[in-house]
């Protein structure tokens, strides 16, 4: 079994910047309300035109970029998401075809919030058994699409982004742990009703607005913070390391209370926890490897760094992995 070892980051956001305060002409709601319940100002949000691929290649060649991999020496490509470019094909045979990376395996993964970091799991797997040296992890979402702007409590809190990585595999230890879990019992807390087998599309389900994401929110918020909290002391045990051995938290960005009461609950200083949710809100299967490319580049992440990173998504799913930088 190989070691695996992160090589690189890279990330992309849409250039449009939707603020509360645009939002207060969409619904019932106010600047001061929205970022005091969940720490967002703003969120970008992608052009019509603009597919989940579009800005998930973008997000992948500035990791291939940062790797010094080229695409033609991908072995592999995973894309976490929930908002795929079509049913089918995949989103990642999409980005395959557009890199170039000929000999690469391309799938997606639907985990919901916790798509990369299942993806990361994946990969991990693939490239320790010895099938794979190089793999390209992406999370990427166009939440826009099917978020509600008529629904106060759900379209203040999402936007959309990707992020990506290349890993690789190495002869000393880089992911130390990672661990998942999920719970389906409560899947009707966080889905999108249309659009599959069960509610396929039709005048009634358009008219329904079936086809936008709908979240029972204070149930999730129960849930997330419980799930969070476990699985990112699992993997800390996992790792054998103490949670004062961690010189980085990055969390699912999807809401600052949220974040708060997990880093409380693992006993972390707020100077050891990276957000940028208040910028782009919850980007769903990309706000950890967006916010983990942002630590990078800004040098919040250094060589030797142990980074821990939680998420929580629709399913229930969850997982954390702690990462030797």
């Amino acid at each position: 079994m190989s070691f695996v070892r992160f090589l690189g980051t890279g990330s992309y956001a849409p250039d449009r910047v939707m603020t509360n305060l645009e939002l207060e002409r969409l619904v019932e709601t106010s600047d001061e309300w929205i970022q005091t319940r969940t720490g967002i100002r703003e969120r970008r949000i992608a052009e019509p035109e603009v597919a989940t691929s579009d800005i998930a290649y973008k997000a992948s060649l500035n990791a291939l970029e940062s790797s010094g991999v080229d695409a033609r020496d991908l072995d592999g490509i995973i894309v976490g998401t929930v908002t795929p470019d079509y049913l089918f094909p995949s989103t990642a045979c999409i980005l395959q075809s557009r890199l170039g990376a000929k000999k690469a395996f391309a799938f997606d993964l639907l985990a919901g919030c916790s798509g990369f970091l299942y993806a990361l799991q994946a990969g991990k797997g693939i490239i320790g058994c010895g099938d794979a040296q190089n793999l390209l992890i992406i999370g990427a979402e166009t939440l826009s699409k099917i978020t509600d702007f008529q629904d106060r409590s759900t379209c203040i809190l999402f936007g959309d982004g990707a992020g990506a990585a290349v890993i690789s595999a190495s002869e000393t230890p880089g992911i130390l742990s990672t661990c998942l879990g999920a719970n389906g019992d409560e899947w009707e807390l966080l889905y999108m009703p249309g659009g599959g087998s069960r509610i396929p599309p039709s005048e009634e389900s358009i008219k329904n607005r079936d086809h936008f994401l709908k979240m029972k929110g204070k149930e999730v918020f129960k849930e997330a913070v419980k799930a969070l909290e476990s699985s990112s002391l699992e993997a800390i045990r996992r790792a054998d390391i103490t949670p004062g051995e961690i010189d980085l938290f990055i969390p699912h960005q999807a809401n600052y209370r949220i974040l708060e009461a997990v880093r409380k609950r693992v006993g972390l200083p707020e100077e050891k926890v990276f957000s940028n949710l208040d910028r782009y809100g919850n980007t769903s299967s990309a706000s950890v490897p967006l916010a983990l490319d942002e630590a990078v580049r800004s040098g919040r992440v250094k060589e030797g760094d142990t980074i821990l990173i939680s998420v929580f998504g629709a399913g229930f799913t969850w997982g954390a992995a702690v990462v030797r930088w």
